[in-house]
C-alpha cells in the first residue's frame, strides 16, 4: 500500500463521522502525520483523540475553513446534507479547489447535487467496505467516483486507510458500486439463513453445515457471518437492518430493479430481519430525479 509523500503532508484534512468505522479511519489519517481537524456533534466522540496531534473544530463551518480535503463518514443523506450544505454547513467555508470526500453510503444524486451547489469545490464519492477491523489495518475497500484531478488530489488521504482503492467512474459511480455490493450482500444473508433453516429441518448439525459452507463451493462471507451469529439473522438484524434497508431501497429505486432475483432475495432477507411490511413495500417505489 502506498503512503502519503512528504510533499502532501501540509495539505490540511478535516474529518467528521467518528463512528465505529470512521473513528479508525480518522485515526490512521492522524497517525500518518497529516494535519487533521475533527468535528463531532458529541464531544465524547473526540475523547479517543486526546493526546494526539488532531485539532478540533467547534462547528462545521470552522471545520470547512480548516480543511483542504474534508472527509465525511456519517450515516445517511440527511446527515451528509446537514453537515456540508447550507449557511451552517462546512462547504460554504472551504476555499475554492478544496475537495469534499463522501465516505457515507448515500444516493448518488446527493453527491451530484452538492457538486452542483458548490461548483468552486471538488466532490468525490468514496464509500468504504470492511468494517472497523479493516479500517484499523488500513485495508478498507474504497470505491471511488469523481473527476480524475479531484481523486488525485485526495488520493494520499485515501491511501492512509484504504487498500484496495478502486476508481469506478465519474461522480456517483462509487455510490452505485457500494449500493450494488450491499444489495447483493443482503440477498446472500437471506439465502444463507434459509440454508441453515433447511439444514436444521433435515436434521443436519448446523456447526457441520457452517464448516461445509465455509469450505465448499457455496463459500461466502455472508454464510460465514450467519454461522458466526448463531445461524440466524436475529443478532445481525440489530446491527444492520436499518442500514441495509436504506441501501437496498436506494439501489432498487436507482436501477428500477425491483422483482429481480437479487432484489427479491434482498427483500426476503430484510423480512427475516424483522423489517416491517410498510418499509418493504416502500422499497423502490420512488424514482430518483433525473
Amino acid at each position: 500500500m502506498t503512503t502519503p509523500d512528504a510533499g502532501n503532508r501540509s495539505l490540511r484534512v478535516g474529518f467528521v463521522g467518528l463512528g465505529s468505522q470512521g473513528l479508525p479511519m480518522a485515526r490512521r489519517i492522524v497517525d500518518a502525520g497529516l494535519p487533521t481537524t475533527l468535528w463531532a456533534r458529541r464531544s465524547q466522540s473526540l475523547a479517543p483523540f486526546a493526546g494526539s496531534a488532531a485539532s478540533y473544530a467547534a462547528t462545521p463551518v470552522e471545520l470547512g475553513a480548516a480543511s483542504d480535503v474534508l472527509c465525511i463518514c456519517v450515516v445517511d443523506d440527511r446527515d451528509v446534507e446537514q453537515v456540508l450544505a447550507g449557511p451552517e454547513g462546512a462547504m460554504r467555508a472551504m476555499a475554492p479547489g478544496s475537495v469534499v470526500v463522501i465516505h457515507s453510503t448515500v444516493h448518488p444524486r446527493t453527491c451530484r447535487n452538492l457538486q452542483d451547489a458548490y461548483p468552486e469545490l471538488l466532490v468525490v464519492d468514496a464509500p468504504v467496505s470492511g468494517g472497523a477491523g479493516r479500517a484499523e489495518e488500513g485495508t478498507l475497500l474504497v470505491m471511488v467516483g469523481g473527476d480524475g484531478g479531484a481523486v488525485a488530489r485526495c488520493r494520499h488521504v485515501l491511501d492512509t486507510f484504504g487498500d484496495p482503492i478502486v476508481v469506478v467512474g465519474e461522480l456517483g459511480a462509487g455510490q452505485e458500486a457500494k449500493l450494488l455490493n450491499n444489495t447483493l450482500f443482503t440477498a446472500q444473508l437471506g439465502l444463507a439463513a434459509e440454508a441453515f433453516e433447511l439444514a436444521v429441518a433435515r436434521g443436519l448439525a448446523p456447526e457441520a453445515v457452517g464448516t461445509i459452507l465455509s469450505s465448499g463451493s457455496a463459500q461466502s462471507y455472508a454464510a460465514d457471518l450467519v454461522a458466526a451469529f448463531g445461524c440466524s439473522l436475529d443478532r445481525l438484524a440489530e446491527m444492520t437492518a436499518s442500514l441495509l434497508t436504506k441501501d437496498v431501497s436506494i439501489f432498487t429505486a436507482l436501477t428500477d430493479a425491483r422483482g429481480t432475483p437479487m432484489t427479491s432475495a434482498a427483500e426476503s432477507a430484510l423480512r427475516r430481519m424483522g423489517v416491517d411490511d410498510m418499509a418493504i413495500a416502500a422499497i423502490g417505489a420512488a424514482r430518483p430525479d433525473a
